[in-house]
């Protein structure tokens, strides 16, 4: 059913491309992934030139087509800025927080925000920060049915909605904001549980990540985990979390009166629970929590169809927002709500430092901040059989990443035309002799057998004096190359050796060999 709503906002393209991580390890659960799923996906070898291991922030990686986002057609359109429900409902208030008439609200309201120390949680092995004086924020919408008395299902556990990245530039002349999609395929590293337990790397979803974190029940273990994926995918490092829950979101509109949106059909959604006539009408916080979460009723029933519906309803959240706060006793409720409703790190725990970041979001142009999901593409293309999740396309997710890591701005054109300016590499292209360094017996093979079934071409296997780690040699021109074999190949050293023979990379297996991962 396409029902569609008539407040303004751009509607996400068919197709984006993206990025997926590199050697640092994945988890278990959530929203389609199965705990303890075995490491690797199954992504085919021409995933491989799209879906690379992540690269550390201050790399940019050539390896990858040119995609587009939440569709099937295989073309290359434009980009359009989208942002998601939970996150661009926290990012509003931030913007709304710095209205000025909160003074009389700060002791009433103050210590509603909860707060969660997790940086020990995150465990070793962060990016490193590379900006110290720009922020970078992770905003996290809880998919916790705690307090909703069963009305949206009884989820056993943590989960999280959708995801978004904040950063503010260190000069505090711009901003960009990048949104993840909740079925994005991507790894999720090894996360302490808070049980006394360390959960097996695996690839899933990545808002499974909330939900292997907190498997223990402990929030402070699920945001660390969420955070920890976040980083080892995208390679930068978050300064600052804050999250939001159901009744967050629901009590924001019912504060304001409600948010009247206008819809060109009538929408009857049994697991959004929600029912509503077409036209114009005010829908309420339950309404609303059930129109931005409704997915396969409407659209075409992908996460990135769900997440145009959201901007159109936050802009409309936003409008009626800043026409209504100027009522105390709104204000009030407005605030209570989302304030109960926030966990944050504790430099952020408080209205005042709320507000402090509410303000400098502000003094920014709304001309200066960028709005944006991840650049992907379907995993159809990688996985016939999966038709509902997106992966991260290289080199422009990593060139976004990269630049939010250096504190460099970077516009979507300006992403396009430099990722239009690298080169496509493909398994195809990479020719690769592997040699057993290990003294195990059959590990030369099997690893060149499981490149070969990634769309690797391998001439040659043998044997090489033993090394103590795997190690990637090639010749100088082809690190573009080593960087793709580099993906499928975890903990392996890049090294710059000519090769006896032109054009072929060297792929030694040491003691610490793994095997060749899924993409």
């Amino acid at each position: 059913m396409a029902t569609r709503a008539h407040h303004p906002g751009k509607r996400p393209d068919r197709r984006a491309g993206g990025p997926t991580p590199r050697p640092r390890r994945a988890l278990p659960a959530g929203d389609g992934a199965e705990p303890n799923a075995p490491r690797g996906d199954a992504r085919t070898g021409r995933a491989a030139t799209r879906t690379a291991g992540r690269v550390p922030a201050p790399r940019r990686s050539t390896d990858g087509r040119t995609g587009g986002g939440g569709g099937r057609r295989r073309g290359r359109p434009r980009r359009k800025p989208r942002y998601l429900l939970w996150s661009a409902g926290t990012l509003a208030v931030l913007l709304l927080l710095g209205t000025g008439v909160l003074a009389w609200l700060y002791h009433k309201l103050d210590g509603n925000v909860q707060s969660a120390d997790v940086d020990d949680k995150i465990g070793g092995d962060r990016p490193d920060d590379l900006a110290p004086d720009a922020e970078t924020i992770l905003l996290i919408g809880s998919d916790s049915r705690e307090g909703t008395e069963g009305a949206y299902g009884d989820f056993d556990g943590m989960n999280s909605d959708t995801m978004m990245v904040v950063h503010i530039a260190e000069n505090r002349e711009w901003a960009t904001v990048v949104s993840l999609p909740r079925d994005s395929w991507v790894e999720i590293p090894a996360c302490e549980l808070g049980n006394g337990e360390v959960s097996e790397p695996y690839f899933g979803k990545l808002n499974s990540a909330y939900s292997t974190g907190g498997m223990g029940g402990d929030v402070e273990y699920a945001t660390a985990c969420a955070i920890r994926t976040v980083e080892h995918n995208a390679g930068l490092r978050m300064d600052h979390f804050i999250t939001i829950d159901f009744n967050g979101f629901s009590g924001m509109v019912d504060a304001l009166g409600g948010v009247d949106m206008c819809l060109d059909a009538p929408i009857d959604d049994p697991k959004a629970h929600l029912k509503l006539d077409a036209g114009c009408q005010s829908l309420s916080g339950e309404e609303a929590l059930g129109y931005v979460r409704a997915r396969y009723s409407l659209g075409d029933g992908s996460d990135l169809s769900r997440i145009n519906r959201q901007q159109e309803f936050m802009q409309a959240l936003v409008a009626k927002a800043r026409s209504s706060l100027t009522n105390p006793a709104a204000l009030y409720d407005f605030m209570g709500a989302v304030t109960g409703s926030l966990t944050t790190d504790p430099e952020l725990a408080g209205l005042q430092p709320l507000l402090s970041l509410a303000t400098q979001l502000q003094d920014i142009p709304q001309d200066a901040i960028t709005f944006m999901t991840v650049p992907n593409y379907p995993r159809e293309l990688d996985d016939p059989t999966d038709r509902a999740n997106v992966v991260w396309q290289y080199p422009h997710a990593e060139l976004v990443f990269t630049a939010m890591a250096r504190d460099e701005r970077l516009t979507e054109e300006e992403m396009e035309r430099a990722a239009a300016e690298q080169p496509t590499i493909s398994p195809v292209d990479v020719r690769v002799q592997v040699l057993n360094g290990s003294g195990v017996v059959g590990q030369a093979a099997e690893a060149a057998e499981a490149l070969r079934a990634a769309g690797f071409q391998v001439p040659f296997t043998g044997n090489s004096d033993l090394v103590d780690g795997t190690i990637i040699r090639h010749p100088e021109g082809l690190e573009d190359h080593a960087r793709l074999l580099a993906k499928r190949v975890p903990g392996a050293r890049l090294e710059s050796m000519e090769s006896e023979t032109p054009g072929v990379l060297t792929l030694i297996t040491g003691p610490d060999f793994a095997g060749v991962n899924g993409g």
